[in-house]
């Protein structure tokens, strides 16, 4: 069966042929036989893939396309959804992940024969997988009641036949009385997978039937292709990525780093054989867990989507049995019965509709009952009634929630019963809402309340980034992870100015039980003294006289010259440049790397901000792109004419999503030459595309002159003096900025004399 069903737009046509929509535009109008639309709008239609590329290919024009394009626009393409099509994607993916020799005699027939033999195999990967015994006609609830992400005919008639059945534990727990408070709960059996599965609950992860798969073959088959280039896990991660950057506003996505950090706060208690995420997301910070033998992973998610995915994901990432769960977890909790060693979460914000009313009576309401406007309390409330004695909870948090007075006696039980261990204030921009300076919570479910209970308080907020760059991350983790190690085995921490001390919980129960860490950490005067504000100032006298030296001269007319202009797709096709993105495959010239263990990532903010390699790279992540010398940088995301040049310090450096990278042939180009056209205004408005929030440039239509290398090393020459100028230009902003603060910090606080 060929993939006629599977659509793509203009746009999609252009990635495919690596060109402009002006291009497409004019395919359409020059060649009588280039394909009819078969769906969309007048002004935005869609076309069958197949017939696209058949075209294409007649035509010479589908030679460079990656594989990885193709298989993504099969999916984005997708009859049924490019959820859906993940969803079938990744169970396939882990079948040849699990069970390669099974694909290949699968896949070696027709398109009628896999999706009639795929379902059966894909049961006995899944089933066992998952943990449970069968997949395929398992009752499948409302979603709004432990839902299945993805529903086969048997489940729907199963819904319609046992629809008065109750939303939750239908079927009482196995073993139960193991399961609570007893001194069983780091027994591994008892944290196996047969004592914990909620047998009232289906897996979030269904085996699709025959008929379901049958529209999915074409793209079943890329998929596998491209896993035989990356990998099972690397193909899902990138079709997974590519979908989440594409629907930015359906997901509240938790940073790699900062789901990092959380992992790591909760593992330095102990290694975790059980950990739970009750609000999994797309799965990032059971992700960030450290795998480890016989270890269970359990996540829960009211959208159906997100939890199949995250299964997928899970079972891709690590060998750990994966349970996955969908249903509003406040109202219909998976898991009862679990006793974790660990709990993660990033709960959904400020909600009203958590179920205030129905769960008036909750014995998870063990510290109080939370106010309406408290959501995020029964959420800590939540993770507390799971974890076993001594376990730790780790909780992303909005800052009112440490000072709202609605919440202050529940917080005021948390702290006298020592289960809430720390507060850690991040830095603006550290996870969505950007804007506002999210904090982490470190919970434990004591066995025993502290003879002199303390919490930890840690403020990371200097640690904020300049401009879009985005926090320090290695800065917030050692300061984090250090000051939690020495409260955690000492039981309490020495102060440390501006940064973290402990606090004991006497000190905090006043009126208010404010627990912000700001507001009870003092401030650091012994970093932004007098002495260091005299070495701030001399540093910007030193950096103003080196902006004053690098000024530009005056500029000089020029007679008119109109060059003839090539673009940068031009010059890729003729092979004066190789162009790559971030988080694409490998091409001949490009160096990759499977990043095995932490390499640095220079991402867009850091391109726009002028600041070196902020992000991360941890294990497992897609094979990445190593700037060299030489490269230009380009982002493609925002708008603005940005280009940097890869200098030696900066070389390395995993290449960032959103970014274009250029590496020009050294015999052909000048990469200043390069970067310094690639800047103008005009030229970056005739090659961006505009959408309601964002601007996104096409790097291939950015055009520059036709001249002989000698002369552009006369403009690479300028471009350089102009760069080194607005780094200087940066810096001394910086400084300023940081003498400024300083003197408004010493006068006010009295460690700066007025005179």
């Amino acid at each position: 069966m060929q993939d006629n069903a599977t659509e793509v737009t203009a746009a999609g046509i252009a990635r495919l042929a690596g060109v402009g929509r002006a291009a497409v535009s004019n395919w359409r109008r020059r060649h009588g036989d280039f394909p009819k639309p078969v769906g969309g709008t007048e002004t935005s239609p869609s076309f069958a893939l197949a017939e696209v590329e058949s075209w294409l290919r007649k035509q010479g024009k589908l030679a460079e396309v990656p594989l990885r394009e193709r298989v993504w626009q099969q999916l984005a393409g997708h009859p049924e959804g490019p959820v859906t099509a993940l969803v079938h994607v990744g169970c396939v993916l882990l079948l040849i992940q699990e069970r390669p020799t099974v694909w290949l005699d699968i896949g070696a027939g027709s398109d009628e024969r896999l999706a009639a033999m795929l379902p059966g195999a894909l049961n006995d990967v899944i089933g066992p997988r998952f943990g449970v015994a069968s997949t395929r006609g398992v009752h499948t609830r409302r979603p709004d009641a432990g839902a299945a992400a993805v529903n086969t005919p048997d489940a729907v008639n199963a819904e319609n036949q046992q629809n008065s059945l109750p939303a939750v534990n239908t079927h009482p727990p196995v073993n139960p009385a193991s399961a609570v408070h007893s001194p069983a709960a780091h027994n591994p059996a008892v944290h196996s997978p047969a004592v914990h599965a909620p047998t009232a609950c289906a897996p979030a992860v269904h085996t699709p039937t025959g008929p379901q798969l049958l529209p999915s073959a074409p793209l079943l088959r890329g998929a596998a292709e491209l896993a035989g280039e990356l990998g099972a896990r690397q193909t899902f991660e990138f079709l997974l990525g590519r979908h989440l950057d594409a629907n930015p506003r359906q997901y509240t996505l938790t940073p790699a780093e900062l789901a990092g950090l959380m992992a790591d706060l909760a593992d330095l208690t102990g290694p975790a054989r059980t950990v739970l995420d009750p609000a999994c997301g797309t799965g990032a910070l059971l992700r960030a867990v450290d795998s480890r033998p016989d270890q269970a992973l359990y996540a829960q998610d009211s959208a159906p989507d997100l939890a199949a995915l995250t299964a997928l994901r899970l079972a891709l990432h690590s060998r750990a049995t994966v349970r996955g769960a969908v249903g509003d977890t406040l109202r219909a909790d998976a898991f009862p019965e679990l006793r974790a060693d660990a709990v993660l979460c990033h709960p959904p914000f400020n909600e009203r509709n958590w179920g205030h009313d129905e769960l008036a009576y909750d014995p998870r309401w063990e510290y109080g009952f939370p106010a309406r406007t408290e959501s995020e309390l029964a959420w800590v409330q939540h993770a507390l009634a799971r974890l076993a004695d001594g376990g730790t909870a780790v909780l992303l948090m909005p800052p009112a929630t440490a000072s709202r007075r609605s919440g202050r006696r529940i917080r005021a039980d948390l702290l006298r019963r020592g289960a809430l261990r720390a507060v850690i204030a991040l830095p603006v921009g550290a996870a969505p809402p950007y804007n506002i300076p999210l904090h982490v919570w470190v919970l434990s479910r004591p066995g025993r309340t502290p003879k002199t209970p303390e919490v930890l308080l840690v403020d990371t907020g200097r640690f904020a980034g300049e401009a879009r760059g985005g926090p320090d991350w290695q800065a917030v983790r050692d300061a984090a992870l250090d000051a939690w190690r020495g409260f955690a085995r000492e039981g309490r921490l020495a102060e440390r100015p501006g940064l973290a001390r402990s606090v004991p919980v006497i000190e905090l129960l006043d009126d208010d039980v404010d627990l912000a860490p700001a507001r009870h950490l003092p401030p650091p005067a012994a970093a932004d003294g007098a002495e260091q504000l005299a070495e701030v100032r001399r540093r910007l006298g030193e950096t103003l006289r080196l902006t004053a030296e690098l000024t530009p001269p005056t500029a000089t007319t020029a007679p008119a010259t109109r060059w003839p202009l090539t673009t940068v797709g031009e010059l890729a096709r003729g092979g004066a440049l190789v162009l790559r993105t971030g988080g694409t495959p490998h091409t001949p010239g490009i160096s990759t790397t499977a990043a095995p263990a932490r390499v640095p990532v220079l991402t867009d903010h850091d391109v726009l901000a002028g600041s070196p390699p902020s992000g991360t790279l941890t294990d497992g992540d897609d094979e990445t792109v190593l700037t060299e010398p030489g490269d230009v940088v380009v982002p493609v995301v925002g708008g603005g004419s940005v280009a940097r040049v890869v200098d030696e310090a900066t070389a390395g450096a995993a290449l960032g999503r959103s970014l274009v990278l250029l590496r020009p042939d050294p015999g052909a180009l000048d990469p200043w030459f390069l970067a310094g056209f690639l800047r103008g205004t005009a030229n970056n408005r005739q090659a961006s595309s505009y959408a309601s929030t964002a601007t996104r440039l096409d790097v291939r239509r950015l055009q520059l002159p036709r001249l002989p290398l000698a002369e552009q090393l006369r403009y690479g020459a300028r471009f350089r003096a102009l760069d080194e100028f607005e780094r200087a230009l940066r810096h001394a902003g910086q400084l300023g900025e940081q003498l400024l603060r300083g003197m408004y910090d010493g006068l006010t606080d009295g460690t700066v004399a007025p005179e």
